[in-house]
């Protein structure tokens, strides 16, 4: 019989990481490295102002103007935000080695730089989902299991409707990241003629952000697709819509601290997965991780919550779907250790057949 494919970790972590979750959704500005601590300096003409000195992903020693003059209640207002924010994340940091030290899945630096940024600019209010490995990561212990997380040099980032700021306009998608003190360029696409959906860490990293969205219906996929409100291009992905339907914030944890980001509800996430592992069958490392990574998520939520599984299926377009069908049997192999999966799995294939158009109903 398989191996389960998930390990639960113990209520008191998870109770701990609960309360990190908790305190993330009320964040505001995040320091893309370091907590640091806040510093008073003075400029050519002797006024003193308030600098953040924190160290960035690259192990650099960094220090930013934060407010001034010293003495103005603005400024002295900003400070002391900063004072209480850098406290209260060195607390929490002492909770979070216990928990990595656990198996809980932390990020590294210079993915975590680039999510504070993205944070601090209001991309993920405004819509912005993060996918991917990172994703799959936080709802991991989001969830409270265990399980195997593939390193991965790539973060994917997702906008389904048009982003909408609070307040309205920002920074461009390439300015933003920069602004994580981590220096990014736009990668080369194969074709030099298409503008370019990923942005690089130049010097030898294969450290990127890819940026996606939604590919139109009847449209051909993987399209450049401009995204004008952030001065941006983003390759079309088919069926993202349907894992960005439903997301909530959760935080990215890291060495450093943590930060909010939007990712999918784990049910969602679970089946695009799998959908995905399915569309990219040739590509096999890929269509791998998806497959594992989706019957993960599929065997926690289903032990979890059945309901949420047969719901989320429910909502899977029929083109789709079909191509899910071609995989059936070896989703149920990989949940035979999760019996409460397979029910679920069970119940969505009778809920799909009931459904089909010209199916005659039994008289009761």
């Amino acid at each position: 019989m398989p191996l389960p494919l998930y390990t639960p970790h113990s209520r008191p972590l998870t109770t701990l990481y609960s309360e990190i979750e908790q305190v993330a959704g009320q964040l505001g500005t995040v320091s893309p490295g370091t907590p640091g601590n806040v510093v008073v300096r003075s400029n050519a003409t002797g006024a003193r102002f308030y600098a953040h000195q924190f160290y960035d992903a690259d192990g650099k020693k960094r220090e930013r103007y934060l407010a001034g003059p010293v003495g103005n209640a603005e400024a002295d207002a900003s400070a002391t935000r900063l004072r209480d924010a850098i406290i209260s994340t060195g607390t929490h940091i002492k909770d979070m080695r216990l928990l990595f030290r656990q198996g809980y899945y932390r990020t590294d630096e210079r993915a975590y730089a680039a999510a504070a940024s993205l944070h601090n600019h209001g991309y993920f209010k405004a819509g912005c989902t993060l996918l991917g490995t990172y994703a799959y990561g936080i709802l991991l212990n989001h969830l409270g299991v265990r399980a195997a997380v593939y390193q991965t040099s790539d973060i994917d980032i997702a906008r389904g409707e048009t982003l909408k700021f609070s307040p309205p306009g920002t920074a461009g998608l390439l300015e933003v990241l920069n602004d994580s003190a981590v220096r990014f360029v736009e990668a080369p696409r194969i074709n030099v003629r298409e503008p370019s959906t990923s942005f690089m860490n130049p010097g030898g990293s294969r450290f990127k952000v890819d940026l996606l969205v939604p590919a139109k219906v009847r449209s051909k996929p993987f399209q450049v697709v401009e995204v004008a409100e952030i001065k941006a291009h983003a390759t079309s992905i088919p069926h993202l819509d349907y894992v960005l339907a439903e997301t909530f914030i959760a935080p990215l944890i890291a060495r450093e601290g943590f930060v909010p980001v939007r990712v999918p509800v784990p049910e969602r996430m679970a089946w695009h997965k799998l959908l995905m592992s399915a569309l990219r069958a040739r590509e096999s490392s890929k269509s791998g991780k998806d497959f594992e990574q989706g019957c993960v998520l599929l065997a926690v939520v289903g032990e979890l919550d059945a309901q949420a599984v047969v719901d989320a299926a429910a909502h899977i377009p029929d083109a789709a779907w079909i191509k899910l069908i071609a995989r059936r049997e070896a989703i149920r192999d990989a949940l035979t250790p999760h019996p409460r999966a397979l029910d679920a799995l069970d119940e969505v294939d009778a809920a799909r057949k009931s459904s089909r158009p010209g199916r005659k109903r039994k008289r009761s």
